[in-house]
């Protein structure tokens, strides 16, 4: 669905533009998706109410971290992992809306990924 939205609306808008036009096509395909959901995290007994805010949460089991740079770096990565490990959820995307072409621009995290032996 990223790939298309990109196609047809081109790169290089504001984040907010692509988060509200992804969340409207997957609730399209009927999945529950929740915008810039606070989530809250506790460090050493502090407990901060709005830790950080996940772009998009799907199925409360999928966070989608969306970017419009030029370039993702390592912290654009592990910003997400960070996010996984807090939430204690399995599967992340990051999708930049800012690369030429969209599949480059994808990219799927796991965490906890466990290998078979």
């Amino acid at each position: 669905m990223a790939v298309k939205i990109h196609q047809e609306v081109g790169p290089g808008l504001l984040e907010t533009v692509y988060e509200i036009i992804l969340a409207h096509g997957l609730r399209q395909r009927g999945l529950l998706v929740e915008r810039q959901v606070p989530i809250a995290i506790e460090y050493q007994g502090l407990k901060f109410e709005e830790g950080f805010q996940a772009d998009l949460l799907v199925e409360d089991k999928v966070i989608i971290e969306l970017k419009s740079v030029e370039t993702l770096n390592n912290a654009h990565k592990e910003q997400l992992l960070t996010y996984l490990r807090l939430t204690d959820k399995r599967l992340g995307y990051l999708l930049n809306f800012g690369e030429a072409l969209m599949k480059h621009g994808i990219i799927r995290t796991v965490n906890r990924l466990e290998e078979n032996s």
